[in-house]
């Protein structure tokens, strides 16, 4: 095991992946010289080669095309879009044409191409650059979406994202980049589709994405010393989901709560809450709790956007809510 900042796990994912296979490649608004907005890609370009790490022009329409055409070839393009924000302007490229090369065709057609871009508020950075667009993209069939909370996860995620035949979404929040955790050596990948249970419990399932993660596990710890015994997964991959894990949770807590970055209207925590419904209603003892941010844009100014970001205190009132 080694301790590794998310930073540092995702430069190591890149560099492994580009050193183990030559079809791979980085490109993006300044990941070469400057390294990326958040240092991510720092050094890659030395270490890796200048016609393999480069920096593109201003224009995210170009980067979406461009690797959907490179994926088509047979080479596996990563993409930064420095924030997701801008995923609005390649939308046509993932949505319409590399999420639907595959079934469009019938055949072996694949489109392996990652796009690595970062989400959410807490930095000032005002409306247009601090959504988190997760929920946009989870009712396109043929895209994955992966939103990891751990630098372990970051790093193994990431590398198989990249080696995986499909197109991936990969989300990185930015408040999580200088989180440190312990990493495995060598060639840790993590099943895309796999969640992973962060904290046992038989009170309450509470199911977090991405930098949500860590506010359900301060809740958590702060409600076990309130009495109430709450298990917190990280589905890790949100599409494809991995129903089975939440379900089968809340067959034993029988109560669910969601917590995710993004408003709370039209969530991915409403489709989560859905699928829990149908195959697990009668199992359901409480009313299922969704806690995400208000239906507004994210507001510049710092105390306003404390207030719009979800919190511990706002997962323990749900949960509490839920069960009393």
């Amino acid at each position: 095991m080694t301790e590794l900042t998310v930073r540092d796990s995702i430069n190591r994912a890149l560099a492994e992946e580009m050193k183990r296979d030559e079809r791979v490649f980085l490109y993006g608004e300044d990941v070469a010289d400057y390294g990326g907005l958040y240092q991510v890609t720092e050094g890659l370009r030395d270490e890796i080669g200048e016609d393999r790490v480069f920096d593109t022009p201003l224009s995210e329409t170009t980067l979406g095309g461009t690797a959907v055409g490179a994926a088509l070839t047979g080479t596996r393009p990563v993409v930064e879009i420095m924030f997701g924000d801008f995923l609005s302007i390649i939308a046509d490229h993932l949505i319409n044409y590399a999420a639907k090369m595959h079934f469009n065709y019938s055949d072996d057609t694949s489109v392996p191409l990652v796009v690595r871009t970062t989400y959410g508020a807490g930095d000032q950075f005002g409306l247009h650059h601090s959504q988190d667009p997760i929920s946009w993209f989870q009712n396109v069939p043929g895209l994955k979406m992966i939103a990891p909370s751990t630098p372990a996860d970051y790093k193994g995620l990431l590398k198989s994202a990249v080696r995986d035949d499909d197109p991936v979404i990969f989300f990185e929040n930015k408040q999580r980049y200088d989180l440190s955790g312990e990493v495995p050596d060598g060639d840790h990948t993590v099943p895309i589709g796999e969640a992973d249970i962060k904290r046992s419990g038989k009170d309450m399932t509470i199911v977090a994405i991405g930098g949500m993660v860590d506010v359900a596990l301060d809740a958590a710890e702060s409600l076990a010393n309130q009495g109430y015994d709450c298990e917190v997964i990280d589905p890790r991959t949100v599409m494809p989901l991995d129903k089975e894990t939440i379900i089968e949770s809340v067959k034993k807590t029988h109560a669910l709560t969601v917590v995710h970055e993004a408003a709370r209207f039209g969530g991915i925590g409403g489709e989560i809450a859905s699928e829990v419904a149908d195959e697990a209603l009668f199992y359901l003892d409480a009313p299922v709790k969704r806690v995400g941010a208000p239906f507004t844009p994210v507001p510049f100014a710092e105390n306003l956007e404390q207030m719009y970001l979800p919190g511990a205190q706002d997962v323990e009132t749900a949960v509490i809510d839920a069960l009393e």
